[in-house]
């Protein structure tokens, strides 16, 4: 329990069926879900990153032009700290988005295995699934309570 595993292409499809639909029916909420999408943030700065290469290519190119040191060192600055940051935003976003397959590809291996040192999240795992089933185990007696 409270595994992450990745959604079929069809899901996927229906997912972002679902949120299109709610973001037409109440766009504050879906302005303030989107805020938090890790996607979003991520095609943001990769947008960012993107104009900041073309700004950097532009001064570098009239600095070659005009012949001014000063503009080809700015422009290739700026172009050179701009494709960091979309190196480094990418790297990051895969970071979180290989996580979620690599353990759900590692948890059937593991399956498939049956050896291993649980990793550095296991306990956590553990505890939360514990809590799950606590609380699944609460409602049901509730819900078995109020029928009677």
């Amino acid at each position: 329990m409270g595994g992450v595993v990745p959604l079929s292409e069809h899901e996927q499809r229906q997912l972002e069926q679902i949120e299109q639909a709610l973001y037409r029916e109440d766009p504050k909420f879906g302005r303030l879900v989107r805020s938090s999408d890790p996607r979003v943030h991520y095609k943001r700065k990769l947008a960012q990153a993107v104009i900041g290469i073309a700004v950097g290519a532009g001064l570098l190119a009239a600095g070659v032009v005009t012949h001014r040191l000063y503009l080809e060192a700015a422009g290739a600055a700026v172009a050179l700290l701009a494709l960091i940051w979309a190196v480094v935003s990418w790297r990051r976003h895969l970071a979180r988005v290989r996580p979620a397959r690599a353990k759900a590809s590692a948890k059937g291996a593991k399956g498939a295995k049956g050896q291993g040192r649980p990793g550095p999240g296991h306990s956590a795992q553990t505890r939360r699934a514990r809590m799950m089933e606590r609380m699944e185990e609460r409602w049901r007696r509730r819900q078995e309570g109020g029928r009677m």
